[in-house]
Protein backbone atom coordinates (compact mmCIF):
# COMPACT_ATOMS: atom_id res chain seq x y z
CA UNK A 1 0.00 0.00 0.00
CA UNK A 2 1.31 3.40 -1.47
CA UNK A 3 1.98 5.81 2.09
CA UNK A 4 1.40 9.31 1.64
CA UNK A 5 2.47 11.78 4.33
CA UNK A 6 1.00 15.61 4.11
CA UNK A 7 3.21 17.60 5.74
CA UNK A 8 2.00 20.77 7.30
CA UNK A 9 3.73 23.85 6.20
CA UNK A 10 6.65 24.95 8.89
CA UNK A 11 6.93 28.83 6.43
CA UNK A 12 5.03 31.93 7.99
CA UNK A 13 2.17 32.99 6.13
CA UNK A 14 1.91 29.36 4.13
CA UNK A 15 -1.83 27.65 5.00
CA UNK A 16 -1.94 26.26 1.54
CA UNK A 17 -2.18 22.25 0.97
CA UNK A 18 -2.44 20.65 -1.92
CA UNK A 19 -4.54 17.75 -1.45
CA UNK A 20 -8.29 18.56 -0.14
CA UNK A 21 -10.28 16.73 2.01
CA UNK A 22 -12.38 15.64 -1.05
CA UNK A 23 -9.16 14.26 -2.42
CA UNK A 24 -8.01 11.89 0.20
CA UNK A 25 -10.74 10.34 0.70
CA UNK A 26 -11.00 9.18 -3.30
CA UNK A 27 -7.26 8.19 -2.89
CA UNK A 28 -8.21 6.25 0.11
CA UNK A 29 -10.98 4.41 -1.99
CA UNK A 30 -8.60 3.61 -4.47
CA UNK A 31 -6.18 1.88 -1.87
CA UNK A 32 -3.53 5.01 -0.63
CA UNK A 33 -2.83 4.98 3.15
CA UNK A 34 -2.94 9.18 3.99
CA UNK A 35 -1.10 10.59 6.85
CA UNK A 36 -1.76 14.34 7.36
CA UNK A 37 0.28 16.30 10.29
CA UNK A 38 -1.90 18.30 12.25
CA UNK A 39 -1.71 22.27 11.77
CA UNK A 40 -3.10 24.84 13.39
CA UNK A 41 -2.55 27.37 10.06
CA UNK A 42 -3.57 24.98 6.85
CA UNK A 43 -6.62 26.99 5.79
CA UNK A 44 -8.46 23.06 5.67
CA UNK A 45 -8.74 22.05 9.20
CA UNK A 46 -6.76 18.81 10.20
CA UNK A 47 -10.52 17.43 11.10
CA UNK A 48 -11.54 17.34 7.83
CA UNK A 49 -9.12 14.98 6.76
CA UNK A 50 -9.94 12.95 9.73
CA UNK A 51 -13.62 12.58 8.66
CA UNK A 52 -12.36 11.73 5.05
CA UNK A 53 -10.81 8.53 6.80
CA UNK A 54 -7.05 9.95 7.29
CA UNK A 55 -4.70 8.96 9.89
CA UNK A 56 -2.99 12.30 11.71
CA UNK A 57 0.76 12.94 12.79
CA UNK A 58 1.88 15.31 15.02
CA UNK A 59 3.17 18.82 13.20
CA UNK A 60 6.55 18.37 12.09
CA UNK A 61 6.69 14.91 12.23
CA UNK A 62 7.51 13.73 8.94
CA UNK A 63 11.23 13.47 9.38
CA UNK A 64 10.32 10.43 11.54
CA UNK A 65 8.15 8.78 8.99
CA UNK A 66 8.79 5.43 8.09
CA UNK A 67 10.78 4.86 4.84
CA UNK A 68 8.46 4.15 2.43
CA UNK A 69 6.24 7.20 2.95
CA UNK A 70 5.68 9.74 0.42
CA UNK A 71 6.25 13.48 2.08
CA UNK A 72 3.80 15.70 0.30
CA UNK A 73 4.17 19.52 1.03
CA UNK A 74 4.32 22.84 -1.22
CA UNK A 75 6.99 24.97 0.33
CA UNK A 76 10.35 24.88 1.43
CA UNK A 77 11.71 22.46 4.30
CA UNK A 78 13.68 24.00 7.44
CA UNK A 79 16.88 24.79 6.46
CA UNK A 80 18.83 22.25 9.31
CA UNK A 81 21.14 20.44 6.72
CA UNK A 82 19.96 17.37 7.79
CA UNK A 83 20.28 14.44 4.68
CA UNK A 84 16.97 13.67 3.35
CA UNK A 85 16.10 9.97 3.07
CA UNK A 86 12.45 10.21 1.85
CA UNK A 87 10.78 10.69 -1.34
CA UNK A 88 9.88 14.13 -1.42
CA UNK A 89 7.18 15.79 -3.28
CA UNK A 90 7.49 19.87 -3.26
CA UNK A 91 8.54 23.11 -5.13
CA UNK A 92 12.01 22.54 -4.49
CA UNK A 93 13.13 25.98 -6.47
CA UNK A 94 16.99 23.88 -6.81
CA UNK A 95 16.71 23.64 -10.67
CA UNK A 96 18.03 27.20 -11.85
CA UNK A 97 21.50 27.56 -10.07
CA UNK A 98 19.82 29.16 -7.07
CA UNK A 99 22.29 28.61 -3.91
CA UNK A 100 20.04 27.34 -1.86
CA UNK A 101 18.79 24.94 -4.14
CA UNK A 102 22.31 23.32 -4.56
CA UNK A 103 22.24 23.06 -1.09
CA UNK A 104 19.09 21.20 -0.76
CA UNK A 105 20.37 18.61 -4.17
CA UNK A 106 23.28 17.66 -1.28
CA UNK A 107 20.63 17.29 1.30
CA UNK A 108 19.05 14.26 -1.03
CA UNK A 109 21.99 13.46 -2.10
CA UNK A 110 23.19 12.33 1.25
CA UNK A 111 19.69 11.21 2.40
CA UNK A 112 19.48 8.78 -0.40
CA UNK A 113 16.09 10.65 -1.27
CA UNK A 114 14.27 12.12 -4.32
CA UNK A 115 13.03 15.47 -5.34
CA UNK A 116 9.66 15.05 -7.08
CA UNK A 117 9.53 18.42 -7.60
CA UNK A 118 5.81 20.03 -8.25
CA UNK A 119 7.05 22.75 -10.80
CA UNK A 120 8.58 19.70 -13.38
CA UNK A 121 5.67 17.66 -13.07
CA UNK A 122 4.98 18.05 -16.93
CA UNK A 123 2.95 15.77 -19.93
CA UNK A 124 4.95 14.45 -22.46
CA UNK A 125 5.31 17.77 -24.52
CA UNK A 126 6.87 19.35 -21.57
CA UNK A 127 3.70 21.18 -19.75
CA UNK A 128 2.78 21.35 -16.86
CA UNK A 129 -0.07 19.18 -15.28
CA UNK A 130 -0.99 21.29 -12.23
CA UNK A 131 -0.09 24.96 -10.89
CA UNK A 132 -0.79 27.90 -8.54
CA UNK A 133 -0.47 29.80 -11.72
CA UNK A 134 -4.01 31.49 -11.67
CA UNK A 135 -3.98 32.26 -8.12
CA UNK A 136 -0.32 34.07 -8.02
CA UNK A 137 -1.48 36.03 -10.73
CA UNK A 138 -4.48 37.29 -9.28
CA UNK A 139 -2.76 37.61 -5.85
CA UNK A 140 0.39 39.57 -7.43
CA UNK A 141 -2.04 41.87 -9.21
CA UNK A 142 -3.62 42.65 -6.11
CA UNK A 143 -0.82 43.53 -3.86
CA UNK A 144 0.54 45.32 -6.60
CA UNK A 145 -2.10 47.42 -7.00
CA UNK A 146 -2.02 48.02 -3.65
CA UNK A 147 1.43 49.10 -3.47
CA UNK A 148 0.50 51.50 -6.12
CA UNK A 149 -2.14 53.10 -4.54
CA UNK A 150 -0.04 53.15 -1.15
CA UNK A 151 2.00 55.41 -3.21
CA UNK A 152 -0.49 57.74 -4.05
CA UNK A 153 -0.77 58.82 -0.71
CA UNK A 154 3.08 59.07 -0.08
CA UNK A 155 3.34 55.61 1.77
CA UNK A 156 4.71 52.34 1.42
CA UNK A 157 2.28 49.29 1.37
CA UNK A 158 1.87 47.77 5.09
CA UNK A 159 0.89 44.27 5.54
CA UNK A 160 -2.16 42.65 3.72
CA UNK A 161 -4.24 40.50 6.82
CA UNK A 162 -7.47 38.57 6.73
CA UNK A 163 -8.89 38.08 3.37
CA UNK A 164 -11.53 36.21 3.66
CA UNK A 165 -11.96 35.71 -0.16
CA UNK A 166 -11.31 37.16 -3.92
CA UNK A 167 -14.35 39.41 -3.18
CA UNK A 168 -12.91 40.89 -0.18
CA UNK A 169 -9.62 41.43 -1.61
CA UNK A 170 -11.49 43.44 -4.51
CA UNK A 171 -13.27 45.46 -2.51
CA UNK A 172 -10.56 46.57 -0.08
CA UNK A 173 -8.42 47.08 -3.46
CA UNK A 174 -11.37 49.42 -4.86
CA UNK A 175 -11.78 51.28 -1.42
CA UNK A 176 -7.85 51.87 -1.52
CA UNK A 177 -7.47 52.95 -5.60
CA UNK A 178 -10.23 55.74 -4.80
CA UNK A 179 -11.21 56.08 -8.29
CA UNK A 180 -7.51 55.94 -9.35
CA UNK A 181 -7.33 53.68 -12.78
CA UNK A 182 -3.50 52.74 -13.03
CA UNK A 183 -2.06 51.75 -16.41
CA UNK A 184 -1.02 48.11 -16.09
CA UNK A 185 1.19 45.87 -18.34
CA UNK A 186 1.15 42.16 -18.11
CA UNK A 187 3.94 40.22 -19.83
CA UNK A 188 2.67 36.75 -20.11
CA UNK A 189 -0.79 37.59 -20.61
CA UNK A 190 -2.21 33.97 -22.37
CA UNK A 191 -0.49 32.08 -19.86
CA UNK A 192 -2.33 31.29 -16.28
CA UNK A 193 -0.05 33.84 -13.98
CA UNK A 194 -1.45 36.45 -16.70
CA UNK A 195 -4.92 35.63 -16.85
CA UNK A 196 -4.83 35.89 -13.09
CA UNK A 197 -3.68 39.20 -13.02
CA UNK A 198 -6.01 40.24 -16.03
CA UNK A 199 -9.08 38.79 -14.25
CA UNK A 200 -8.73 40.65 -11.38
CA UNK A 201 -7.66 44.16 -13.17
CA UNK A 202 -10.40 43.30 -15.35
CA UNK A 203 -13.12 43.07 -12.77
CA UNK A 204 -12.01 46.70 -11.13
CA UNK A 205 -12.36 48.19 -14.52
CA UNK A 206 -8.32 49.39 -14.88
CA UNK A 207 -6.57 49.82 -18.41
CA UNK A 208 -4.81 46.56 -19.22
CA UNK A 209 -2.25 45.85 -21.84
CA UNK A 210 -1.20 42.49 -22.52
CA UNK A 211 2.23 41.08 -24.09
CA UNK A 212 2.76 37.42 -24.68
CA UNK A 213 5.69 35.60 -27.06
CA UNK A 214 4.71 37.56 -29.78
CA UNK A 215 5.07 41.10 -28.22
CA UNK A 216 8.43 39.88 -26.83
CA UNK A 217 10.24 38.16 -29.57
CA UNK A 218 12.33 40.92 -30.66
CA UNK A 219 14.74 39.88 -27.19
CA UNK A 220 14.41 43.81 -26.41
CA UNK A 221 14.80 46.20 -25.45
CA UNK A 222 10.84 47.33 -24.07
CA UNK A 223 11.08 50.93 -23.13
CA UNK A 224 6.68 50.92 -23.52
CA UNK A 225 7.67 48.67 -20.04
CA UNK A 226 8.61 52.31 -18.17
CA UNK A 227 5.63 54.03 -19.84
CA UNK A 228 2.95 52.26 -17.36
CA UNK A 229 2.30 52.95 -13.59
CA UNK A 230 2.58 49.27 -12.75
CA UNK A 231 4.49 46.37 -14.71
CA UNK A 232 3.35 42.62 -14.47
CA UNK A 233 6.13 39.96 -14.86
CA UNK A 234 4.21 36.86 -15.54
CA UNK A 235 7.09 34.68 -17.55
CA UNK A 236 9.23 32.31 -15.69
CA UNK A 237 12.83 33.10 -15.31
CA UNK A 238 14.49 30.47 -18.13
CA UNK A 239 17.42 30.15 -20.20
CA UNK A 240 16.61 32.70 -22.99
CA UNK A 241 14.28 34.40 -21.13
CA UNK A 242 14.86 38.59 -23.04
CA UNK A 243 15.78 41.30 -20.47
CA UNK A 244 12.22 43.27 -19.52
CA UNK A 245 13.39 45.74 -16.84
CA UNK A 246 17.24 46.65 -16.97
CA UNK A 247 19.55 47.51 -14.34
CA UNK A 248 19.08 51.10 -15.37
CA UNK A 249 15.53 52.07 -14.73
CA UNK A 250 15.46 53.51 -11.57
CA UNK A 251 17.26 56.32 -12.88
CA UNK A 252 15.10 56.19 -16.73
CA UNK A 253 12.84 58.76 -17.40
CA UNK A 254 10.03 56.64 -16.59
CA UNK A 255 5.93 56.40 -15.49
CA UNK A 256 6.67 53.04 -13.77
CA UNK A 257 6.60 53.12 -10.21
CA UNK A 258 5.51 49.51 -9.36
CA UNK A 259 6.71 46.18 -10.65
CA UNK A 260 5.27 43.07 -9.52
CA UNK A 261 7.60 40.14 -10.01
CA UNK A 262 4.87 37.51 -9.70
CA UNK A 263 7.36 34.66 -11.29
CA UNK A 264 9.80 35.84 -8.78
CA UNK A 265 12.94 34.03 -8.88
CA UNK A 266 14.84 37.04 -7.96
CA UNK A 267 18.78 34.95 -7.52
CA UNK A 268 17.97 33.16 -11.28
CA UNK A 269 20.94 34.38 -13.63
CA UNK A 270 17.97 34.46 -15.98
CA UNK A 271 15.64 36.75 -14.13
CA UNK A 272 13.98 39.15 -16.34
CA UNK A 273 13.93 42.04 -13.39
CA UNK A 274 17.20 43.39 -13.06
CA UNK A 275 16.84 46.15 -10.19
CA UNK A 276 16.58 43.58 -7.19
CA UNK A 277 18.25 40.57 -5.81
CA UNK A 278 16.06 39.31 -3.00
CA UNK A 279 12.11 38.32 -2.36
CA UNK A 280 10.14 40.38 -0.42
CA UNK A 281 8.10 39.09 2.26
CA UNK A 282 4.20 39.54 3.45
CA UNK A 283 5.63 41.62 6.74
CA UNK A 284 7.36 43.66 3.83
CA UNK A 285 5.41 43.24 0.79
CA UNK A 286 7.69 45.65 -1.48
CA UNK A 287 11.47 46.49 -2.14
CA UNK A 288 11.80 50.66 -2.66
CA UNK A 289 14.88 50.37 -5.19
CA UNK A 290 14.54 54.24 -5.86
CA UNK A 291 13.01 56.82 -4.25
CA UNK A 292 12.19 60.07 -6.43
CA UNK A 293 10.17 59.03 -8.18
CA UNK A 294 9.81 55.70 -5.89
CA UNK A 295 10.08 52.54 -7.62
CA UNK A 296 8.55 49.24 -5.44
CA UNK A 297 9.13 45.98 -6.65
CA UNK A 298 6.50 43.53 -5.15
CA UNK A 299 8.37 39.86 -4.82
CA UNK A 300 6.64 37.48 -2.93
CA UNK A 301 6.95 34.22 -3.56
CA UNK A 302 3.90 32.53 -2.36
CA UNK A 303 1.33 34.85 -3.37
CA UNK A 304 -1.59 32.19 -3.41
CA UNK A 305 -1.63 31.94 0.13
CA UNK A 306 -3.05 35.41 0.36
CA UNK A 307 -6.28 33.12 -0.49
CA UNK A 308 -5.67 30.24 0.37
CA UNK A 309 -9.09 28.25 -0.09
CA UNK A 310 -9.39 28.97 -3.99
CA UNK A 311 -5.85 28.16 -4.51
CA UNK A 312 -5.70 25.24 -2.67
CA UNK A 313 -8.96 23.92 -4.36
CA UNK A 314 -7.71 24.55 -7.66
CA UNK A 315 -4.17 23.18 -7.73
CA UNK A 316 -5.25 19.85 -5.37
CA UNK A 317 -8.06 19.62 -8.44
CA UNK A 318 -5.55 19.41 -11.15
CA UNK A 319 -3.41 17.13 -9.34
CA UNK A 320 -5.12 14.78 -8.12
CA UNK A 321 -5.83 12.73 -11.27
CA UNK A 322 -1.89 12.47 -11.19
CA UNK A 323 -1.66 11.46 -7.49
CA UNK A 324 -3.49 8.47 -8.02
CA UNK A 325 -0.55 7.65 -10.05
CA UNK A 326 1.62 7.84 -7.37
CA UNK A 327 1.94 3.79 -6.84
CA UNK A 328 4.14 3.42 -10.07
CA UNK A 329 6.92 6.20 -9.44
CA UNK A 330 8.46 5.32 -12.95
CA UNK A 331 5.87 6.27 -15.19
CA UNK A 332 3.92 9.12 -16.77
CA UNK A 333 4.58 12.45 -14.81
CA UNK A 334 6.51 11.14 -11.69
CA UNK A 335 8.98 9.35 -14.01
CA UNK A 336 9.80 12.51 -15.54
CA UNK A 337 10.25 13.81 -12.83
CA UNK A 338 12.74 11.54 -10.89
CA UNK A 339 14.66 11.58 -14.41
CA UNK A 340 14.93 15.26 -14.03
CA UNK A 341 16.21 15.43 -10.70
CA UNK A 342 18.78 12.98 -11.36
CA UNK A 343 20.22 14.71 -14.09
CA UNK A 344 20.31 18.25 -11.74
CA UNK A 345 21.76 15.97 -8.27
CA UNK A 346 24.50 14.61 -10.95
Amino acid sequence: MTHIWLRAEPRAHETRVGLTPDGAAQMIAAGYQITVEDSDDRCIPTAEYVTAGCATAAEGSWPDAPDDAIIFGLKELPEDGTPLRHRQIMFGHAYKGQPSGRVLLDRFQAGGGTLFDLEYLVDPDGRRIAAFGYWAGYAGAAMSLLAWAAQQDGGVQADVQGVKDAQDLQDRIKTALAGHTPSTLIIGALGRVGTGAADLCHALDLRVVGWDMAETASGGPFPEVLQHDIFLNCILARPGTPVFVPATTPTDDRKLTVIGDIACDPDSDFSPIKVYDQATTWAAPNLRVHDEPPLDVMAIDNLPSLLPRESSEDFAGQLLPHLMGLDDLGQGVWGRAKATFDEKIS
